[in-house]
Formats: C-alpha cells, structure tokens, sequence
C-alpha cells in the first residue's frame, strides 16, 4: 500500500469522503475518519465490489471445508512453501469470478501470481492464509480476498471458515465482523484504547522468525514489558486487533496477499498498521498493528530505540 495520486475520477466524487493526506487536519494518523479519506470510488462502488467479494469468499469456504481434515495431498512449492488443491482451486475460482465480472481488473495471488499488474483496480489473493494450519487439521486458516486501487486498499474480506468467523470492511464503512459466539448477526468491532504497554497484549507470528529476521532488535524485550503476549499468528492476530482482544500483531516474511485484506480491517476498526520502519505500506515484508495509540512506542521498542 503506498500513496496514490487522487480518488477515481468518474464523475461522482461529490459521493466520496473529501481527499486529505495522512493525517491532515485529523490529528493522527489512524482512527475511522482517517480510514475513510484514503476512499478512492463512491459508497455505492465500494459496497458492490465488498459484495462480489463476499461472495467470491462464500464459494472458497464451500471448497476449504471440503478438504479440511479430510486426505490431502500436500505438494512442495519451488521456494519450499506448502500449497494443496484446495490453496489451487480458491485462487482459481475467484481469478475465473474477477475476469468474467471486472475484465480490467488486475490480480494479484499467492499461487498463479501477477495479471494485469499495471491495472489501476487490482485484487489481491490469498487463497488460505495458514496453510501450515489447515494441512495438519488446525482450525485458524481463512481466504483473505482485498481490492486496491491506485495503491490503496477498499475493500476486504477475510474468511475463516473452520472457525465460523468472517471480517470485512471498505474504507468509509467500518469494520465488522459476523459469525462469532452469541452474535445473531454482523456487528461493527473496534480497537481497544489501552494506551500504556504494560497494560497491553501484544500478538505475532513466529518468534523465532522476527529474531532471527534482524530486524526487530527489541522485540524480546517488548515481550517482556507488556501485560501478556502470545504466538496469534496469520491473519487472526489482525482480527484480534481490530476486535480490541490485543494491542500489537507482529510479524515478518509476509507477502502482499498476506496483509491486504487485514489492513482495512484494522484501519476501518480505527487501528494501524506500518512495517518495521514505520511506512504504511504492504509490500516491505513485515508488520507492526496497534490500536494506533500505542503504535509510535511500540516501533521504538521493536527498534531497541
């Protein structure tokens, strides 16, 4: 995700948010409003595309559960990376819905890589995000499906059928998510205002990656400053984030696919999200989210500053 030059111009930004840059006249840099500002096509766009989206996600989950727990076969990618059918047939199934509805439309997967790459719309596809996960029956897996224009995500989905859980978002509309226990229906979810990192949870990846990456020098000692931390990693440390259960997600060795859906969640839920180095962008290989308030102070940690 990088700065992008201005909304679509298709005759109706009258129906948009006004353009401002991070952080203009909204007094940080997160928060809904901000979220909002980075909008690029009208409500009525947005919603249709996170409809299509939905939709696209409904059709993955039908596939993913067919082959969860069930005989596997498992193939080595050539970077040693695991992909199974089902990884195959999500990703083929959303790119076969996303050329027939949005031919210009460019694409962006984990397993059939780049279409279209210079197109002004793209969508971004992580077929399941956790495939370690699901190949050995663990239930924390989901399809996270993201569209961008110009450089900025609009709308995302991430789906994790196994767990019966869905959040989703575009930019002006907030964060929702539908599924969870004791909820009859969507409902809107924010971050947590813990504002003190010793009262704070923090999530992440693998430990011994973000050590061993070079890049997180403080990162153990982070650990040892907040209230709890815990090893909540792929797409489930954002969702936690975006629900107000924790404070920071950590991780590295990402691809674009893995943090496009989770960052609207998380921007639309009032949160943030940069790399290591403090760019708000998708495509560095690592991630730092925050509720925003304690986002500044966690990179300085992470950084050993």
């Amino acid at each position: 995700m990088t700065d992008t030059d201005g909304p679509v111009d298709d005759g109706r930004a009258a129906d948009r948010p006004p353009h401002r840059e991070p952080g203009a006249e909204l007094g940080a840099e997160f928060g809904p409003a901000w979220s909002a500002s980075w909008a690029r096509a009208s409500a009525e766009e947005l919603d249709y595309w996170l409809a299509f989206a939905q939709a696209a996600c409904d059709a993955a989950d039908e596939i993913a559960l067919r082959h969860f727990r069930r005989d596997l076969e498992v193939m080595t990618k050539p970077d040693r990376s695991y992909v199974t059918v089902a990884d195959q047939g999500i990703e083929r199934l959303i790119r076969q819905r996303v050329a027939a509805a949005f031919p210009d439309h460019g694409l962006v997967g984990e397993e059939y890589g780049t279409e279209a790459g210079d197109a002004r719309i793209r969508w971004y596809i992580d077929p399941i995000d956790g495939t370690h996960n699901f190949i050995r029956g663990v239930p924390l897996f989901g399809t996270l499906l993201a569209l961008e224009i110009d450089g900025e995500v609009q709308v995302g989905v991430v789906s994790a059928p196994a767990l019966r859980e869905r959040w989703y978002a575009r930019r002006g509309g907030g964060a929702w998510s539908v599924g969870a226990a004791g909820s009859e229906g969507p409902r809107a979810i924010h971050v947590s205002r813990v504002s003190a990192v010793p009262d704070a949870q923090l999530l992440y990846g693998s430990g011994h990656d973000i050590e061993t990456s070079g890049r997180a020098p403080g990162f153990r000692a982070l650990c040892g400053a907040v209230w709890r931390e815990r090893g909540f990693g792929d797409f489930w440390g954002y969702t936690l984030l975006a629900e107000g259960a924790a404070e920071g997600m950590v991780e590295v060795d990402l691809s674009s696919w893995d943090l496009a859906a989770p960052v609207i969640v998380v921007e639309e839920a009032g949160g943030r999200i940069t790399d290591f180095e403090g760019r708000r962008r998708i495509d560095s290989g690592s991630a730092v989210g925050s509720n925003g308030l304690l986002h500044d102070e966690l990179l300085a940690r992470l950084r050993g500053t």
